[in-house]
């Protein structure tokens, strides 16, 4: 059964509503959408421009007394707001410029350096996730929890991998390594936005990449707690939306992707040697 929704995820949900009818339609139009690159294999086109830009107006609108951090336009909004929003507005932007149908819209709110509430939106399947801080996580009407699953050899992870100019674990091929040999499968689809809120719906049972902004991570943060999940830094850290890395899981298989990457560290300085 549906939870009640706040203002404030309306607020969000709106917004991104509005966001993406354009990207719709744009993602049926991609071969005329003017594009540039922010660095190699780093892409930004109209698109993702016009898209915060509703965002921009429409939170801005419904919270003018919150502050905003967006991926194309950096800080704004109310000078010294105990809130603001934190937004991607295409997650998955060289998915939707090669025309793959998995890409999101990412909204979350933060007060006094805490994430309160997110919104996930993928309008190509019209799913839609959010989640409030004490108020629990769901996808369109439906209450989400993260899988029960609790032997490594029967979970599906994901993971972001490298790409050109993108910095990441220097361990990371190790770690892909070990994780590929004790898993029931890895999968890298290329949006960490909706890699979350997979997590708390019980799609994937763990999660983990290097190199991330906060942009794409607050919103699927809120929604893997507040589904029972387990989200934290590859080595120990706390602070996954600011950190270097992120870790999400199931609540039984947080420990144990833990200790199979530390692993990679020696099995990466023993290839090595």
């Amino acid at each position: 059964m549906v939870g009640s929704r706040s203002p404030l995820i309306n607020v969000m949900v709106r917004a991104a509503e509005k966001a993406a009818r354009t990207l719709v339609r744009d993602f049926g139009e991609v071969e005329q959408l003017q594009v540039s690159r922010k660095g190699p294999a780093d892409f930004v086109s109209s698109a993702d421009l016009t898209a915060e830009k509703t965002l921009r107006a429409e939170l801005s609108k419904a919270r003018p007394d919150f502050g905003w951090l967006m991926e194309e336009s950096g800080k704004g909004g109310a000078p010294d707001a105990r809130s603001r929003f934190i937004v991607d507005p295409l997650d998955g932007t060289t998915n939707f410029l090669h025309g793959v149908p998995h890409w999101s819209i990412s909204i979350a709110a933060e007060t006094d350096n805490a994430i309160v509430a997110g919104v996930v939106y993928d309008p190509v399947k019209d799913e839609l996730f959010w989640a409030e801080r004490g108020q629990g996580a769901y996808m369109n009407s439906k209450r989400l929890r993260v899988s029960g699953r609790r032997q490594m050899d029967l979970a599906l992870i994901a993971t972001g991998m490298p790409f050109k100019g993108r910095a990441t674990g220097p361990n990371y091929g190790a770690e892909l390594e070990l994780v590929t040999g004790e898993v029931a499968g890895v999968r890298r689809f290329g949006s960490a936005a909706l890699d979350l809120a997979y997590v708390a719906a019980g799609r994937y049972d763990a999660f983990w990449e290097y190199g991330l902004s906060p942009w794409d991570t607050a919103a699927g943060v809120i929604l893997v707690t507040e589904a029972g999940g387990f989200v934290g830094e590859v080595d120990g850290g706390t602070n996954p939306v600011f950190g270097k890395s992120i870790l999400a899981s199931n609540g039984d298989l947080g420990r144990p992707m833990r200790e199979l990457l530390a692993r990679a560290k020696p099995a990466a300085k023993a290839k090595a040697g």
